[in-house]
């Protein structure tokens, strides 16, 4: 069963909010890291993995790629996004990421920021990832944090002093991984969690070599700017791979 929870109407105006947001994490955090770590995309094929409403096919565009290809399976964020990118090069298709094989094409770089922890079975993705990747090509993404995704109950698991500053994260459930339901805009969000041994373990039986792995913290300008964010030395928000596929 493939979830579809961005086509819930409260859930979908929840998100189009909170990506409206400037001071969101996406935008300061994991956005700037997952660009930084973009290889060089002049003249080449990108997909696009979860592409909600393609501000990163954008991205995409500004930096050469000869073609986009966006995949969703939410039908409200494939409106948004064909009305974003108003460009030859940019093509969405309809499709779960966990039927990406069906696409007719193959691909130099494939991104996906901040949705494969939507997936129950990461294995089968990273092999249909690889297969569709041409060779040399780059499989580069950005997910939840894994020790964000580890938590098993819907109480609070931040702890705080008599100031209600942040002093730690407390963490359960690591290496309890599978679902997880949370309450995320709406009730009972189907997430997934995975161990890092998990992660890294599917990208390296898929075939993948490991380019690099970034766990991005605010700057001190951020922090100044957003005090919220201080929390993030305690427990990243994002984890952020980039693999290869060998020539």
């Amino acid at each position: 069963m493939v979830q579809n929870i961005y086509d819930h109407p409260d859930f979908f105006e929840g998100y189009k909010h909170l990506r409206e947001n400037a001071s969101s994490a996406n935008r300061l955090i994991e956005q700037p890291a997952l660009f930084a770590l973009l290889p060089d995309l002049s003249n080449k094929t990108v997909l696009d993995l979860g592409c909600g409403w393609g501000e990163n096919c954008k991205e995409f565009v500004s930096r050469g790629a000869k073609k986009i290809v966006g995949i969703d399976c939410s039908q409200n964020m494939l409106e948004m996004a064909k009305k974003e990118n108003p460009f030859d090069s940019v093509e969405f298709f309809r499709l779960p990421m966990e039927y990406v094989v069906a696409l007719p094409y193959h691909f130099d770089v494939v991104v996906s920021s901040l949705a494969v922890h939507y997936v129950e079975d990461f294995s089968r993705l990273a092999k249909d990832i690889f297969q569709l990747l041409q060779p040399g090509g780059i499989f580069l993404f950005s997910q939840e944090h894994p020790l964000t995704t580890a938590i098993l109950d819907k109480n609070p698991c931040w702890e705080q002093n008599n100031s209600q500053e942040v002093i730690g994260y407390r963490l359960s459930g690591y290496g309890m991984t599978g679902e997880r339901k949370v309450d995320w805009l709406v009730d009972d969000v189907v997430k997934y969690h995975r161990s890092f041994s998990d992660i890294f373990s599917a990208l390296l039986e898929a075939g993948f070599s490991i380019q690099a792995v970034k766990e991005p913290l605010p700057s001190q300008q951020i922090i100044e700017q957003y005090p919220r964010y201080q929390k993030c030395f305690h427990k990243p928000d994002f984890l952020l791979i980039k693999c290869q596929k060998p020539f």
